[in-house]
């Protein structure tokens, strides 16, 4: 392969990726438990954005459930931004296994 060649195609999928990561702070998705009574809302860097509790949830002789809804939550809203990025960068990656990320591509 020409080396050249190698460099731009080095250089565009950088842009590329600084394209995604752009993108990735735009996505938002809302995970979930205990039938909707805990909503996690999170963005495509795993940033937590908020956190909606039904006051039903609220039981205080019951925080341990109220903090495993809250995980279960946060758990779900990773998902769905790694189904995201996957959806996303997928195509892009071509197969490469970016193991911390849920295997994508």
């Amino acid at each position: 392969m020409n080396p050249f060649e190698l460099v731009k195609n080095l250089k565009d999928m950088q842009g590329q990726m600084e394209k995604m990561k752009d993108e990735m702070k735009n996505i938002s998705v809302t995970g979930s438990s205990g039938g909707n009574m805990v909503q996690v809302t999170m963005n495509g860097t795993f940033e937590m954005t908020s956190i909606k509790i039904d006051p039903i949830a609220v039981d205080p002789r019951d925080v341990n459930m109220l903090q495993d809804l809250i995980v279960a939550a946060s758990h779900n809203a990773m998902e769905k931004v790694q189904e995201e990025i996957k959806a996303k960068a997928g195509p892009m990656l071509g197969g490469l296994n970016l193991g911390g990320l849920g295997g994508l591509a």
